[in-house]
């Protein structure tokens, strides 16, 4: 535990020494990010159906359950924010799923 507290005290010590300018060798990286977007319950069932997937699946690949599924593409509720995020990768990379054996297809 102490040195839990010696690393976060070194990390502010840090943080307050390039804040005065007393670090002006200190490495900076600026990092962006894309809003969350919505999805409307049409582009949802929209990207589930191009996966190929029924709710249940897509539900236990999503790590929810079926009735939040329905309730997503019925309109009555609304996905979260990490769940928009990954909404938005499968719309990028439809394999996503399987890449990470998250699902697997089998032959019938």
């Amino acid at each position: 535990m102490n040195s839990l507290f010696e690393s976060i005290k070194q990390g502010l010590t840090e943080a307050i020494e390039y804040e005065r300018g007393n670090l002006p060798n200190t490495k900076i990286s600026k990092v962006t990010y894309t809003p969350v977007r919505s999805f409307s319950a049409e582009e949802i069932k929209e990207i589930r159906t191009q996966l190929g997937m029924t709710q249940r699946i897509f539900a236990g690949a999503m790590g929810v359950s079926i009735k939040t599924i329905e309730a997503w593409e019925a309109g009555t509720n609304h996905p979260s924010g990490t769940a928009c995020r990954m909404l938005e990768l499968l719309e990028q990379d439809g394999m996503l799923f399987e890449k990470y054996s998250i699902v697997a297809r089998c032959p019938a």
